[in-house]
């Protein structure tokens, strides 16, 4: 198997993404074969998924994913969930034995419900008491790691080609209305359990293929709202961000999409007013959250799926339609191969974001 820094492959890393816009379940099969057909954009140091809607009887609670190095790790983690939170289950992931997977953390997962009296003391309403618990323990407790923590969803990563992730997790066995995958080619930082994509926060999920190279600015803007990057790649600022644009600043998703891929000043200064004004606002008040580099990212949420190029469109990224059925890959071939017949095929354009919707009627409680 090839080693970080042997060799350096400028476009590599691979993703992709399946949503049914109405909710309908798609087999955990589907994204295995799309992402698998893009192999060789991986090199076996990182491999992983996001699910929505794999947790119907769970609804309404948290499901903490947690990576443990040692069983004292695993204590003093479940020693804080049972403490903030009213934990229903606590369970090993189920996993089958992969040849090509090992040496891997031991695996667990939490359903519970905030626990109000700490939550309401704590004066935070409960979006930003589970941000905050899971950023306490990433940062505070050595060898503990929450890898994933929304409602009726969840991610899966390892280090491993993603058809072996997917197959280590036995994904198979996982109906979905929405599914994120990444094949990653780590090329400036190390290849680990934790630092595989997705990165999550909440019901924030991504998937990215690229390199950030203002990651040191965005990092410092989104510290100093309490984010901590620490999961040594430039991805988990992205996740941060849009995070933080979307639910703390309430900025409808198309335009944190522009905030994170505003045209360079000479390209404002030749718009017409209207844009030119959108434009110089978004970048005078956000601009330690703009992000520079070649990258092409996916978003996945409960609200749907969020698709975005660099302005340049340094990074290939390709969607289609068939029914309620939207597809996101690197390679239109990676489409194909689960929909051999889309009704629409087209090229992700730089810097021109494309949002699909979920359109699920919610259910009287």
């Amino acid at each position: 198997m090839l080693k970080e820094g042997e060799i350096r492959i400028p476009s590599g890393c691979a993703i992709a993404a399946i949503i049914d816009r109405k909710g309908k379940p798609v087999n955990g099969s589907e994204i295995i074969k799309s992402i698998a057909l893009m192999h060789d954009r991986s090199n076996g140091l990182g491999g992983g998924f996001a699910a929505y809607g794999i947790y119907p009887e769970h609804k309404n609670d948290y499901a903490f994913h947690v990576f443990y190095d040692n069983k004292e790790a695993r204590q003093a983690c479940e020693e804080f969930l049972f403490k903030h939170f009213n934990i229903d289950v606590a369970e090993r992931i189920p996993t089958k034995k992969v040849e090509s997977i090992n040496n891997g953390p031991d695996i667990w997962r939490y359903f519970g419900t905030a626990n109000r009296v700490r939550m309401n003391n704590a004066r935070l309403d409960e979006e930003e008491y589970v941000a905050r618990s899971v950023t306490n323990v990433n940062n505070s407790i050595d060898g503990a790691y929450i890898f994933s923590c929304g409602k009726n969803m969840g991610c899966f990563k390892a280090v491993g080609y993603p058809e072996d992730v997917g197959e280590f997790y036995m994904l198979d066995k996982y109906n979905a209305y929405i599914w994120t995958a990444h094949g990653r080619f780590p090329t400036n930082t190390p290849g680990w359990w934790g630092g595989a994509h997705p990165f999550n926060i909440l019901d924030w999920s991504i998937v990215h293929n690229g390199e950030i190279s203002s990651y040191d600015a965005n990092r410092r803007y989104i510290e100093q709202f309490g984010y901590k990057c620490s999961m040594q790649t430039d991805t988990e600022v992205i996740t941060y961000l849009f995070d933080h644009l979307l639910r703390h600043h309430k900025l409808p998703i198309d335009v944190a999409a522009d905030v994170l891929t505003a045209p360079e000043w000479d390209e404002i200064d030749r718009m017409d007013d209207e844009r030119k004004e959108y434009f110089t606002n978004l970048r005078t008040i956000y601009s330690g959250a703009l992000v520079n580099g070649p990258f092409s990212v996916i978003l996945g949420s409960n609200k749907g799926l969020l698709a975005i190029n660099d302005r340049l469109k340094l990074r290939s990224l390709t969607a289609a339609t068939k029914g309620n059925r939207a597809y996101f890959a690197s390679e239109e071939s990676a489409i194909r191969i689960v929909c051999p017949n889309p009704d629409k095929v087209w090229s992700v354009s730089g810097a021109e974001p494309v949002f699909i919707p979920l359109e699920i009627e919610e259910e009287d409680e």
